[in-house]
């Protein structure tokens, strides 16, 4: 007689999910805000505004969603699961801190094919440190097990932030001018995006192996690769408090030429001159091994910028200093001229 089947033989395992939900509550435990009323566990995360909103007058919830992408692939092959949770921290927070927000909360979603304890907490402990370094609180999320959709060793992780920011505060892009000056904020590397590109070229036509030191890079290929994505909410917050900062752009999928012009009004474009920042090594490697085309680099990766702010002529130089203060290598890109609407790199 054939065993009774049950929903564990199907490959869920019920009982270790519910018994890492005090583990993972645990580790969201030292994120927490006053603002947090019920957190992980409950049907739903309950977080009080009233604290958040003190010395608001027209307070505004600002929300976004991302994942960490292909990026996962490298994880998958090396083993480490403990920084893609920053990853996915950081696609959602330094999204929604180009409008003027401070992160309020956070909540991740991992879809895995076979659940296994040691995997999810590396995740979930990655999660916590990335809303750490937001100044957000891990609220809740999802593990779901869905054996048919995901590969042995695979899983998909994607994140969800809510911040909150005064109406009044909200960038405006009619504020800009011609004249006004570009000041990138710089990356760390390739952050999470371009990966498919990255891995095609470094790993599939290179034939890199992931464990070799490449000294073009000073370390292994896959600490390179694993580097998490910087989290630029604090120092936003430095900007937005001490300066007047006519538009923020978040450097991500699409590289300057399509992430600038989101924050630009009409009949402007961006001007940015290539030799006033400093790329990464990775970047060059990838061209180089890829025989990758200028054009293509600059509508993948972020080449070295992680954030371009606007800002009139007369705060530049104080912009720069402060970012410079604050140990972020940071440059004046470029300058705001009338045309249609883009952003150029000469």
């Amino acid at each position: 007689m054939p065993s009774r089947m049950t929903y564990k033989s199907a490959g869920v395992d019920i009982a270790l999910k519910e018994a890492l939900v005090p583990v993972f509550r645990g580790i969201a435990a030292r994120t927490s805000s006053a603002e947090v009323i019920g957190g992980v566990g409950g049907f739903g995360a309950l977080v009080a505004v009233n604290g958040a909103t003190r010395g608001m007058r027209r307070p505004v919830l600002v929300s976004g969603t991302d994942s960490v992408g292909t990026k996962l692939k490298i994880a998958f092959a090396t083993g480490r699961h403990d920084t893609v949770g920053i990853d996915c921290v950081a696609m959602c927070v330094n999204d929604i801190i180009c409008h003027g927000a401070r992160p309020l909360f956070f909540l991740d979603y991992i879809g895995v094919g076979k659940l296994k304890k040691k995997v999810v907490v590396d995740i979930v402990k990655g999660v916590a440190r990335g809303c750490e370094m937001a100044g957000a609180s891990l609220v809740g999320g999802e593990t779901c097990q869905a054996g048919d959709l995901y590969q042995p060793g695979e899983y998909d992780l994607a994140g969800f932030a809510v911040g909150i920011v005064d109406r009044s505060r909200i960038p405006n892009p009619k504020t800009i001018r011609p004249g006004d000056v570009l000041v990138g904020i710089g990356s760390n590397g390739l952050h999470s995006n371009g990966f498919s590109l990255a891995r095609k070229v470094l790993l599939e036509h290179a034939k890199l192996k992931l464990s070799a030191r490449i000294p073009d890079l000073g370390c292994a290929l896959a600490d390179e690769l694993l580097r998490p994505t910087l989290i630029y909410a604090p120092i936003a917050r430095e900007l937005f408090d001490s300066f007047q900062i006519k538009g923020l752009a978040n450097i991500t999928g699409g590289g300057v030429p399509e992430n600038v012009p989101r924050v630009m009004p009409k009949g402007l474009r961006a001007a940015l001159e290539r030799r006033s920042w400093t790329e990464p090594p990775i970047f060059g490697l990838i061209q180089r091994l890829g025989k990758v085309s200028r054009s293509e680099m600059d509508h993948t990766f972020n080449n070295g910028l992680g954030m371009v702010a606007i800002v009139a002529p007369r705060e530049a130089d104080k912009v720069l200093a402060h970012l410079r203060r604050r140990n972020y290598r940071a440059w004046i890109v470029g300058e705001v001229r009338r045309g249609e609407r883009a952003a150029v790199i000469s």
